[in-house]
């Protein structure tokens, strides 16, 4: 028995004592945590209460589960009396282990949200548009302007104690709350991105403590967002929607003596233009500190939306961390540029002393142009532009409230009234602490870390680490800083494995797959980016049709994928029948079992060498990409089937599984284990995806090679086949080949723009070059996740923490590290939802020190790299069978070190 064992990481649908949920049989979940080794649960009991009082005195009124013998810690549903609208749920679990000790968690808690539409009193409230025509100083939101945010206000009294008072808020726009002056929560852009045509998002917020007895008062403003300002490539606002953004909120009070208060919006409300002159993600904003509220005017009730109001499933948008500049310098008299060290996505934090009408213009950049000036060339449209006009009343601090950028550097200019100018040049010297940057992104918790023995790859794990934080805000964006910023689906299904090793983004995709869903077309197409656009908007001909391969596909890869990191099968049983139509809609139009349709988009091996960017050729390589995907999409949905008990189904997808394979091997592939198509990534698709058979893998693998190796060891591939070169590499017996793509300088390769400074991963190997300077193309991203989905195979291979082939979710797993020339030093560690493993291997000349971390709860099958012919130290562990250069054994919890001899 040990005092240390204790239970942790308690979870409620992935999320951290969420508020206003509206999961009616929500999951629990939670940690044993423990350093003897072979700890494990035996039992549990989970106690739901209805006040925290009787959770204390062991009173499960709304739901004790009783003793239940498993070692299941993990997606435990709810079993109680249905859950009703605003419902407090305290819980806690007992967990009885192996030893015979029963474990106490500490509490945790949900509330319920809204769930009946009925439940909602209040109206949804618009600016009266006189506001804009009777205030000169605001910029009118026109189809070409940023528009103008409105301010929402109501005041009232509290006459009793109050016992508990929740917020419900939505928008159609994205909204900033305050009670009695003090902002309400850490959320940003609030509620965040949806299909408007079929579901908003709400929030809800504890603000017990922001109300106080007497007058109180509530200040919202609501800005463009999403609804309606810029979005994608875009030449007016309103895509979504109208431009006219509106307001939902209800404050439900609750008092000591029982009796109740609700303050809703409604036509009572007053609203008024403040110092927030125009906002927009892309083009920036005008804050004009001078300003108070402009004049007031009742509030008009609007229309309500025709879909439904529903709580937000994931983290939200906050900022996560603050840099300072690394540099600044003046580069022209009153023009200062300031060097954070980091491309990041957010906005500044300024500091000024300046005074009144002195006006601050930040515009930001990623990269700096030859002469030292701004590089802004690749923004495109978006003009990522923010001014704040002073007071003059001393040191201010001035934040963004509707807006972000993806910027390393800053531009920083002063202009000042006419009247003082001659006497401000000394005086407008920025301060010391001018400039901070903010980084934003959605509160996705760390999940992973690596390191190794050479500081490029230690950088370029980093590089792929930032670009998933600063691209994952709402949606998996494809960019944070030129006009585009879309959901793009190939890029979040190439780089989604790579993203589970990174940070727990569990909550985030189970939201974004409603994007995706809310996205598929009647005929059972996905799109290529989710949340979808509107119908009636063509894009630089992409036009709205979806079906991209790869792209679409990402509607099958993100559910079986996130099942088998998280051993979570509901979002594959909620989404199924979206994936079958998928399927249906690809065998409907392909009869020959070859995806060679013209009704669909193809984007092949996007940004391959050499790169074909046309977006509706089906060249021979798109279409055995295209066939690749479907192949597998049938795969999956097969093991799938399986794990749902839906067997008829298990045998139709394994049969056309089996029927696109043969027309595969029909159409490209030779008798020698040669394709019809050469290119690296149709080696890739067709080993990864099982399209060979096994007597030409071999063949086939060394034909791959055979290309690496004309290419003077350098890859070609694109955003699709990145992905699998180096763990089909790894698994086809050429280790030391991935290893050296991992360790190549040159360009193309992934240390490539670590040697020109890029501390993000780059849409392109050579965005910019220290020879060459930048890409000429438009499309030149320096904060692009997917060609960094090498991360994935830093941690399952260089690492070797792996998924058990046969179990999903990390209770049971592999370890089992590839070890190659160049690296002599490797550590990973990697939460799961069961507990933290460890992987740290260090190798002195041929004699391998390896440590290893079991979470409790958990076992492995541990292959330690070795050779045959030398002894191998186990720390305990019975060695069980040999296979190849690795001794196997099994080993339950706990933590162990291992030595060996391996000769490279």
């Amino acid at each position: 028995m040990s005092s240390a064992d204790h239970l942790t990481h308690l979870r409620c649908e992935y999320l951290v004592n969420p508020l206003g949920i509206d999961e009616r049989v929500p999951r629990l979940s939670w940690q044993l945590a423990s350093e003897r080794r072979g700890a494990r649960q035996t039992a549990y009991r989970i106690l739901v209460a209805s006040s925290l009082e009787n959770l204390d005195a062991g009173t499960g009124d709304r739901w004790d589960s009783g003793r239940i013998e498993s070692d299941q810690t993990t997606h435990v549903s709810y079993g109680g009396a249905a859950l009703q609208s605003r419902g407090v749920c305290h819980w806690r679990v007992e967990s009885y282990t192996d030893v015979g000790e029963t474990l106490f968690s500490p509490p945790s808690f949900w509330t319920m949200g809204l769930l009946e539409k009925s439940d909602w009193t209040a109206r949804w409230i618009a600016a009266d548009p006189e506001i804009l025509r009777r205030d000169p100083a605001a910029i009118v939101g026109t189809l070409t302007e940023p528009g103008t945010p409105a301010c929402f206000q109501r005041s009232f009294e509290i006459r009793n104690a109050v016992k508990r008072a929740t917020l419900y808020a939505s928008a159609r726009g994205v909204f900033e709350l305050r009670a009695n002056g003090a902002r309400i929560g850490e959320d940003i852009f609030a509620p965040e991105w949806t299909d408007y045509e079929k579901r908003i998002h709400y929030r809800t917020y504890d603000v017990t403590r922001m109300l106080k007895a007497g007058a109180n008062s509530l200040l919202f403003t609501l800005g463009d967002g999403w609804w309606s300002g810029y979005v994608g490539w875009q030449e007016r606002r309103g895509r979504y929607g109208s431009l006219e953004n509106s307001l939902l909120a209800q404050l439900e009070i609750e008092f000591a003596d029982g009796s109740r208060q609700t303050i809703t919006t409604d036509r009572a409300w007053q609203c008024a233009t403040g110092p927030i002159l125009s906002s927009d993600f892309m083009m920036g904003e005008i804050y004009d500190a001078r300003r108070e509220a402009g004049p007031d005017l009742p509030a008009i009730e609007v229309s309500a939306p025709h879909v439904s109001l529903v709580a937000q499933r994931a983290e939200p948008v906050r900022i996560t961390e603050t840099l300072e500049p690394v540099s600044r310098s003046e580069i022209n008299p009153g023009v200062f540029l300031y060097d954070l060290g980091q491309n990041m996505t957010g906005w500044i934090r300024l500091r000024v002393e300046a005074p009144a009408g002195t006006r601050i213009q930040l515009r930001h950049g990623e990269r700096l142009n030859p002469d030292g000036t701004l590089y802004t060339a690749n923004l495109r449209r978006a003009k990522a532009t923010d001014v704040y006009i002073c007071r003059g009343d001393g040191v201010e601090v001035f934040e963004p409230h509707f807006t972000f950028h993806g910027f390393q550097y800053i531009e920083l200019t002063a202009s000042t009234p006419n009247a003082v100018c001659h006497t401000l040049y000394d005086k407008l010297q920025p301060r010391a602490d001018a400039i901070t940057g903010c980084v934003i992104h959605s509160a996705t918790p760390p999940a992973g870390h690596f390191e190794c023995s050479h500081a490029g790859v230690n950088r370029l794990w980093l590089n792929g680490l930032w670009s998933q934080r600063d691209n994952f805000l709402s949606v998996p964006t494809d960019c944070p800083q030129r006009d585009e910023r879309l959901g793009w689906m190939g890029d979040a299904q190439v780089f989604f494995r790579t993203a589970t090793c990174n940070m727990d983004v569990a909550a985030f995709f189970t939201k974004w797959m409603i994007d995706v869903e809310d996205a598929q077309t009647a005929e059972g197409v996905f799109p290529d980016v989710a949340p979808r656009l509107r119908e009636d908007i063509n894009y630089v001909g992409l036009g709205n049709l979806g079906g991209g391969a790869a792209w679409a596909d990402a509607g099958v890869i993100i559910p079986y994928t996130f099942w088998r990191v998280y051993g979570d099968l509901r979002i594959v049983e909620r989404h199924w029948n979206a994936m079958v139509k998928w399927l249906d809609w690809i065998e409907r139009h392909n009869p020959d079992g070859l995806r060679l349709n013209k009704l669909a988009n193809n984007y092949g091996d996007w940004l391959c060498i050499p790169s074909d960017t046309s977006f509706g050729t089906h060249s021979p390589m798109k279409n055995l990409l295209a066939t690749a995907y479907w192949a597998d999409d049938a795969a999956k949905m097969a093991r799938l089937a399986r794990a749902l008990g839906r067997d008829a189904e298990a045998q139709r997808f394994q049969a056309m599984f089996e029927r696109v394979r043969a027309a595969f091997q029909k159409a490209w592939l030779k008798p020698d284990g040669e394709l019809a198509v050469t290119t690296q990534t149709a080696y890739l698709l067709a080993l990864a995806f099982d399209l060979l058979p096994t007597e030409v893998r071999a063949q086939a693998a060394e034909r791959l090679v055979d290309d690496l190796r004309a290419l003077d060891w350098h890859l070609s591939t694109g955003f699709v086949g990145i992905g699998h070169l180096n763990p089909m590499l790894t698994l086809t017996g050429h280790t030391d080949v991935a290893y050296r793509l991992l360790l190549q300088e040159s360009y193309p390769s992934w240390l490539f723009p670590v040697l020109q400074g890029a501390s993000t991963i780059w849409e392109r190997w050579d965005s910019w070059t220290i020879a060459g300077g930048f890409h000429k193309d438009g499309m030149n991203s320096f904060n692009h996740y997917s060609l960094g989905s090498v991360g994935e195979w830093l941690f399952r291979h260089v690492a070797g923490i792996e998924l058990d082939p046969e179990e999903s979710g990390y209770q049971k797993f592999v370890l089992r590290p590839f070890i190659g020339r160049g690296l002599d030093h490797a550590r990973a560690t990697y939460r799961t939802q069961h507990g933290e493993i460890l992987s740290d291997w260090k190798l002195h000349g041929d004699q391998l020190t390896w440590t290893v971390r079991v979470p409790a709860n958990c076992s492995a099958h541990i292959f330690i790299p070795s050779e045959s012919d030398a002894p191998v130290t186990t720390d305990g562990l019975t060695l069980k069978s040999r296979e190849g250069k690795f001794a196997r054994c099994h080993a339950p919890a706990g933590t162990y070190t291992f030595t060996s001899t391996l000769r490279l």
